[in-house]
């Protein structure tokens, strides 16, 4: 079974999904037949390159709330990534995000696309380091066993993330409980099963 996840590098959601399908992958039977690939999505590719912005103020302005709802906004998420095991800090920059996907399709390329990733996502989530410079990057790069000097690149078209396609037929959207995602492995496995042993 091949599952393609959609993610973006600061996506919270996308951090917590990465987590919940871990663990729901660790505990599936089938996880040996299970090819996972990570695809690039930029939820904001108008964010400056060079001028990365602090988290709160960015959630105040394109969400049109105050500092303190901003913040509120973002303790619930906080909440949620403690709920989960994971190193959180609202404490970040957010920026452009294009380079980072690079990075991770050059991990890939490399044969280390999923530590290169969770690397990212530690970085910016759980140190609150900012991942958006060459220069940050390439410090992630040797983090995650890469070659620090490289880069490669790819888009899809997806309107949320994260996003999980199983089989290349069944979609799950959203950092569900990895209860839900390691139903949603079962149940994709036992009717690839199914369709296989059915004659035509």
């Amino acid at each position: 079974m091949r599952v393609d996840i959609w993610s973006d590098i600061v996506c919270p959601w996308c951090y917590i999904g990465k987590r919940r399908f871990d663990q729901a992958l660790a505990g599936f039977d089938g996880r040996d037949e299970v090819e996972v690939v990570h695809h690039s999505f930029e939820l904001d590719p108008s964010f400056d390159r060079d001028r990365p912005q602090l988290l709160l103020d960015m959630l105040a302005a394109k969400y049109r709330l105050d500092p303190e709802q901003a913040g509120q906004a973002e303790a619930r998420v906080a909440a949620q990534a403690a709920a989960d095991g994971l190193g959180y800090t609202s404490d970040r920059l957010v920026g452009n995000t294009f380079d980072a996907h690079r990075l991770v399709h050059l991990g890939a390329d490399r044969g280390r696309g999923a530590e290169t990733l969770q690397r990212l996502y530690e970085a910016h989530f759980a140190e609150g380091r900012p991942v958006f410079t060459p220069a940050d990057l390439a410090v992630v790069a040797a983090e995650a066993g890469l070659d620090p000097d490289e880069a490669a690149a790819a888009e899809v078209g997806i309107s949320a993330v994260p996003f999980f396609v199983l089989d290349g037929k069944y979609g799950v959207s959203g950092a569900q409980p990895a209860s839900v995602l390691a139903e949603v492995l079962r149940e994709v496995r036992d009717r690839s099963a199914a369709q296989e042993a059915s004659p035509g």
